[in-house]
């Protein structure tokens, strides 16, 4: 029977291992800087969507200025337009009067 020689195994020197920490090193701060900008829109996203909530509530509770001008309009025209019904009650009961004297005028 022949006798196989042992296996050597792997061997790593130093300068190769001290070169792949190196480089884990640079991986490391490329996700570190990638994370830090992801945060950074993260905030940004954030006071995008406060701002927008903040909006929202201003237009459904109706306190936006537009909103409140539009409001105070449509209450000045209607305040001008109620005598228009009365207007045309007092001048169908004159037409009547007038109708009923013309009537027993005669």
């Amino acid at each position: 029977m022949t006798v196989q020689p042992p296996d050597p195994g792997v061997y790593i020197s130093p300068t190769q291992t001290y070169a792949e920490v190196q480089r884990l090193v640079r991986t490391v701060d490329q996700i570190n800087g990638k994370i830090d900008r992801i945060l950074e829109d993260n905030r940004e996203i954030k006071g995008d969507v406060s701002d927008h909530e903040t909006r929202l509530r201003a237009l459904e509770l109706g306190e936006t200025p537009r909103q409140q001008r539009d409001e105070a309009r449509i209450a000045a025209l209607e305040r001008r337009r109620w005598p228009l019904p009365t207007i045309g009650a007092v001048t169908g009961v004159a037409g009547v009067a007038t109708a009923l004297v013309a009537l027993f005028v005669r």
